[in-house]
């Protein structure tokens, strides 16, 4: 058990601590490290949508949307970081300054998290949800639903002992407007009879001054779309209210239910930038304007999913029925009608569950990334809700950011095909089959299993920790692939096989250059490693050169390894698969130079705000 004594605080001492290192006199770039270089490194991409087709009111809700966002954004530097004007203020030079904001602060998010400036050190695994040195390991298990509640912050560990008690909360200015703080403090672990204490903090309260004028700016939006759309202006109350109390669940369902021209996705929502346990949720928030055109092409695949998770290459017991289970049946044959029962779940609120989930598939146009998917890589489709439960009975939504995947596409995959991939290869480079990858990847995330095999009670995620991430995006790599060749075979979806695969490995390319501190890049860096130990891959002096036959049964054996690793929550298996699969050769490496060499962009930077999109005049109007 490690002595926290009183060294450790509140994490606003921590980044008191950290600024003081980072501004103590200047505000120094690490010797000899190219930030020049990995600034170009990033494409400028201007974030838009016709707006045309937008109605004044859809323009002005837009407007207070990505107000709303750049709260989302403030919040996200502090668990990141620090505050954002903090962290900046003292930057003078602007080439560091642009750095330290795509990165979210002074580690290179695209370079394993190298520390670009002077003095600050590692990055913390915990970032700032934890205090600084601590360890998860000895949490008790009475005290983890609390500790590890991926809408708490750890604001500091301490002793207790006789003569020493615990330290007082350090409440708000009774005149700040702020509610005043009310903290939770239990022991680390209660079974082991240590007097490590902890005391913890609810995101509502702990983002208070942000999550009240985020509330504010969906509200205002709410106000502006309500007569063109009540539905939508209800859902965006709903969730600014359920932010401002960490009771997120209820207005995820809602947002399932939406079909609305306009969108967002706002709240703490994955948990990548936690490193540390893999339990903490960052804030993030993307504003959307719906492709109607585009999802009504989708609509056709969701029937599929019943059969392709019947299908996958394991035992039954790793792919649990996704279809309508049968209706119980009295011995007259008659359908035994189920009542309406609220769900029984522990931590879940006792609603009644539908009949059946209903899944969506949907594209739209981002026009605002905010937070932990504006970090470092760009996110290009999402799968929401996480909720393993919300997932069972209600469904997901898996939306396509097409104008942001489009440009990935022209300024990166496009380039490192004509560099990499071999000369009789690069005219099966398509568009459309990397949407189509990209989409089935984001399917993939509801296929397998969500809870363990041997113990239902638990989850994949709560299970592998912090290898979770990378061991999830690995598998929907895998086996969206593995549904783009069922789909293909079966006739359901048009075009060459050859286009879906060898688009994938130019893919697989842009991915590992994101490095080891991003859980897509280490799941990428897993995937072609086995594609490459499988013969799949040959490299030649014409290029790599992509051998179709053999990459379907390699893709088909490495689903079935990750069903069983995520089924079986083996976390010994997960980590000798990170460890002998999950790095960089020599002669990738020398691949990724030339790359870089050749001003490829490791990844997209955008242009973005309510000026982009001409919307600054609703900012000026009389409230």
């Amino acid at each position: 058990m490690p002595n926290f004594n009183h060294k450790f605080w509140s994490l606003g001492l921590i980044l008191t601590a950290f600024s003081t290192t980072l501004y103590a006199q200047k505000v120094r770039p690490v010797k000899d490290y190219p930030i020049q270089e990995r600034l170009n490194s990033y494409k400028k991409v201007r974030l838009t949508t016709d707006t045309n087709k937008l109605s004044e009111a859809e323009k002005k809700c837009l407007f207070h949307l990505i107000k709303a966002a750049e709260q989302a954004d403030l919040i996200f530097w502090q668990q990141a970081y620090m505050e954002k004007d903090q962290a900046l203020k003292k930057v003078k030079d602007s080439v560091l300054k642009a750095f330290i904001e795509i990165n979210y602060g002074p580690w290179d998010r695209l370079n394993n998290n190298k520390a670009f400036v002077d003095g600050v050190g590692e990055k913390p695994k915990g970032a700032n949800f934890y205090p600084e040195g601590f360890d998860g390991k000895n949490i008790g298990e009475g005290e983890a639903t609390r500790i590890l509640n991926p809408y708490t912050v750890v604001t500091r560990v301490f002793e207790i002992s006789e003569g020493n008690p615990p330290p007082m909360p350090d409440n708000q200015n009774p005149n700040s407007g702020q509610m005043p703080k009310m903290v939770e403090m239990f022991p680390l672990n209660s079974e082991s009879g240590s007097n490590t204490f902890v005391e913890i903090e609810n995101y509502a309260q702990y983002y208070q001054s942000n999550l009240m004028e985020l509330q504010k700016q969906m509200d205002n939006a709410a106000n502006a779309i309500e007569l063109e759309d009540p539905k939508l202006a209800e859902y965006l109350r709903m969730r600014g209210q359920s932010l401002l109390g960490d009771q997120l669940i209820e207005s995820d369902i809602a947002w399932l239910q939406l079909d609305a021209h306009l969108d967002i996705i706002i709240g703490p929502i994955e948990n990548y930038e936690d490193k540390l346990t893999g339990q903490k949720t960052a804030y993030e928030a993307y504003v959307l304007v719906r492709d109607k055109e585009w999802g009504e092409k989708l609509k056709q695949y969701l029937v599929w999913l019943p059969k392709l998770q019947a299908e996958l290459p394991v035992d039954k017991e790793y792919k649990p029925s996704l279809g309508p289970t049968e209706p119980e049946t009295d011995e007259e044959g008659n359908i035994i009608e189920e009542p309406d029962m609220p769900l029984d779940i522990p931590g879940f609120p006792p609603l009644i569950k539908p009949k059946e989930p209903q899944s969506q598939l949907a594209v739209f146009d981002a026009v605002y990334y905010a937070g932990d998917c504006n970090a470092g890589s760009k996110t290009i489709a999402v799968n929401l809700p996480n909720d393993e439960v919300i997932q069972q009975y209600w469904g997901t939504r898996r939306s396509q950011l097409k104008n942001t995947m489009k440009a990935k596409f022209d300024e990166i995959v496009i380039p490192i095909s004509k560099e990499i991939i071999h000369k009789s290869q690069r005219k099966n480079i398509h568009f459309d089959a990397f949407f189509n990858n990209v989409m089935f990847h984001e399917v993939a995330h509801g296929l397998g299993v969500k809870n363990l095999v041997q113990d239902p009670s638990k989850t994949v995620r709560e299970a592998l920790g912090p290898d979770y991430s990378a061991i999830e995006e690995c598998k929907a790599d895998v086996l969206g692939l593995y549904m783009v060749t069922s789909l293909q075979e079966a006739g359901v979806l048009k075009g060459d096989i050859e286009d879906f695969y060898i688009t994938f490995v130019a893919s697989v390319y842009r991915s590992v250059r994101f490095g080891a501190s991003s859980a897509h890049g280490r799941a990428n860096m897993i995937t072609f490693n086995t594609l490459m130990n499988s013969g799949c891959l040959e490299r030649t002096n014409k290029g790599l050169l992509v051998k179709v036959p053999e990459m379907k049964k390699a893709i088909s054996a490495l689903a079935g390894e990750l069903l069983k690793l995520q089924g079986d929550g083996d976390v010994a298996g997960v980590s000798k698969m990170l460890t002998e699969r999950g790095g960089i050769d020599a002669q990738l490496q020398e691949e990724l130079n030339a790359i870089q060499k050749n001003n490829i962009p490791v990844d997209i930077v955008f242009d973005q705000g309510t000026s982009v999109l001409g919307l600054d005049r609703f900012g000026k109007s009389k409230k």
